[in-house]
């Protein structure tokens, strides 16, 4: 669908009335949903078992994250992937196993406009921290840690993960000032995240009968003690440095900061993006370079923080990097400025990790340099550059955009297995040593490091892959026009979903007899309390419409629904409830609901058995 055909179709921000943007699932209804699913279509949040990952005995992907142990060198990083527990628990179940949770801050009211993601090429939003209150955030990690440890000790699941699915390592992401962070709001997120006994002993009456051996099972209180600092876009390096140094010294956590892309320069961020990578029409906001944090001032700060962790027995890192604060010129996504992603934003980053190797010699935990000062990366990684950027040293590399293509969460066991092979084919086992025998390639070919090797690679003969050229294939689209009922069937409002807010349903025969040719082969259904309107299903669905308005809007929250706008269907244990549609929709979603498989509602609108 054309950016034009996009605009025309979509009704700019919807409002949410009274509801809220997102409404989560309870642990029971999450677990019911987990039982009937695997045993009626042997899928998990409609992921299947072909793109779970399950990791090879002979090779050790695990790496230390500030010093504890994680299983592989991906996850999610703080975005749409790192909001809600289903989320968290697809990324897991797709090989993450370091998740950088959503960031959280003091304004947890917030009214994003919609749509709020853009990744019709290569990625923009215009979303920025948590859309849920600050403990419902507690309560999602909380529930997310649970799955997790019930699921890997889950007997059904372990031909599909093995017996040993490794460790795995929470990061929390706050932001975004010192007055906002050391509130008691926020504060008590920290605390609670350190210790959650407190939010487990309330969920675990929650598990229903399907999971009854997990109900004594000791669970992981301690859901994290690490947290990536979000500093944004125009936060004075003084403020850095007091937040850095008040969650050290009052939270005792180890930290890492997230970084920006302007610490390059206009004048080379320009050159990179605009020239060399050919987005002409990517209008690089200037006056941002300017309120952000200076390069030399920047080399300091990192210094310094470091020192001072370390004094404390701490550990400090760096994240590479934030995204590139630029103008509104495509004027699709209702603000004016908007904050791009994807493979421009790899070029940005990579490039400004060989700076900072450069600048700050044998400080950084990176081949060639092996400091202390480990260095976490978030910046277009896909499964083509996976491993030449996990070669660079950076450990891990999060992954946000890629996870909004189709695909979606099963994008990243590919990914998985792609680096197996390439550490697999080298000889090596570990990932230490694979990243030793590739530093040795890259000096022999002329490169100082592995970064350097990558960076002349991606900014030269590799370049096509994040030049406009190769990224300028807009999404399929068909010349028809979206029905609630009966579509291409192509499975992407599912796939591309962050939330995992659609699902489909296999067309029942008596549905075929009252559309005839137009029913198709399944039937898309939206989750509504799940569904953020965020775009991103519109963006790919081959037809003109937004399925997540115009397919049928599914409640099991009276209130929710009662405060909703347009068409929706209320489910509950004694049937369905329409509104805003007539009397043959409600008639058909029940058809739908009542057929043979498919169906994760039926027994989520039962009270929880205990």
């Amino acid at each position: 669908m054309t950016q034009n055909a996009l605009a025309a179709n979509h009704p700019g921000h919807v409002p949410h009335g009274t509801t809220p943007p997102l409404t989560p699932m309870t642990l029971a209804q999450l677990l019911t949903r987990i039982d009937h699913e695997w045993s009626t279509r042997n899928k998990i949040f409609d992921l299947p078992t072909a793109r779970f990952w399950k990791p090879d005995p002979e090779i050790d992907l695990g790496f230390d994250f500030l010093g504890r142990r994680c299983a592989t060198p991906i996850g999610p990083a703080a975005g749409p992937h790192s909001q809600l527990a289903e989320n968290i628990v697809l990324s897991w179940l797709g090989g993450s196993r370091l998740f950088e949770l959503k960031t959280v801050q003091i304004l947890d009211e917030l009214e994003i406009a919609r749509p709020c993601i853009d990744m019709q090429t290569i990625g923009y939003n215009i979303e920025w921290s948590q859309e849920l209150r600050i403990p419902q955030s507690l309560t999602e990690y909380a529930k997310a840690s649970m799955l997790l440890d019930i699921l890997r000790r889950w007997e059904p699941l372990t031909p599909h993960v093995g017996e040993d699915p490794g460790a795995h390592v929470f990061d929390m992401s706050v932001g975004y000032d010192l007055a906002g962070i050391s509130s008691p709001e926020v504060s008590s997120f920290i605390r609670g995240m350190r210790d959650a006994s407190a939010e487990i002993e309330e969920m675990r009456t929650e598990i229903p009968a399907a999971f009854a051996d997990f109900r004594d099972l000791d669970f992981t209180t301690a859901l994290s003690d690490t947290l990536t600092l979000s500093t944004f876009h125009g936060c004075p390096p003084d403020e850095i440095e007091s937040i850095t140094r008040y969650l050290i010294d009052e939270h005792e956590l180890d930290v890492i900061v997230k970084l920006n892309p302007t610490l390059l320069g206009y004048e080379t961020v320009a050159g990179i993006v605009n020239d060399e990578l050919g987005y002409v029409d990517v209008d690089v906001k200037e006056e941002a370079f300017a309120e952000d944090l200076q390069f030399d001032r920047g080399i300091g700060l990192i210094g310094e923080l470091n020192e001072y962790a370390k004094a404390r027995g701490r550990r400090f890192g760096i994240k590479l990097t934030n995204t590139l604060v630029v103008n509104n010129a495509k004027q699709w996504m209702p603000e004016d400025t908007m904050y791009l992603s994807g493979p421009p934003l790899h070029v940005l980053a990579s490039t400004l990790l060989g700076t900072l190797t450069d600048a700050l010699p044998g400080m950084l935990d990176v081949p060639g340099h092996d400091g202390e000062i480990m260095v976490s990366f978030s910046a277009g990684v896909t499964k083509e550059n996976l491993a030449d950027t996990i070669a660079m040293g950076v450990q891990p590399a999060t992954v946000c955009s890629d996870l909004l293509k189709p695909g979606g969460y099963g994008r990243l066991a590919p990914m998985l297995k792609e680096l197996t092979a390439q550490v697999r084919d080298s000889g090596a086992t570990t990932l230490p040593e694979w990243k030793e025998a590739r530093q040795t390639e890259a000096v022999a070919d002329g490169h100082a490091t592995t970064c350097a090797a990558h960076v002349s690679h991606i900014r030269g003969a590799g370049v096509e892959a994040y030049h406009l050229s190769g990224n300028e294939k807009l999404p399929r689209e068909v010349d028809h026009d979206l029905e609630m009922f009966g579509c291409v069937a192509c499975n992407f409002c599912i796939t591309v979903c962050p939330n995992d807010a659609f699902f489909s349903i296999p067309t029942p025969e008596s549905m075929k007899e009252s559309l005839g040719d137009g029913a198709g082969r399944q039937q898309y259904l939206v989750l509504s309390e799940l569904c953020n309107e965020c775009g991103n299903c519109m963006t790919f669905c081959p037809e003109n419409g937004d399925p997540a308005v115009v397919k049928p809007r599914l409640y099991t929250d009276a209130d929710v629904f009662n405060g909703r706008e347009g068409q929706g269907f209320l489910i509950t244990a004694d049937g369905v409830t329409g509104a805003a549609v007539d009397d043959g929709q409600v008639d058909l979603v029940s058809m739908l609901l009542e057929s043979t498989k498919g169906n994760p509602l039926h027994p989520m609108a039962q009270p929880p058995t205990t």
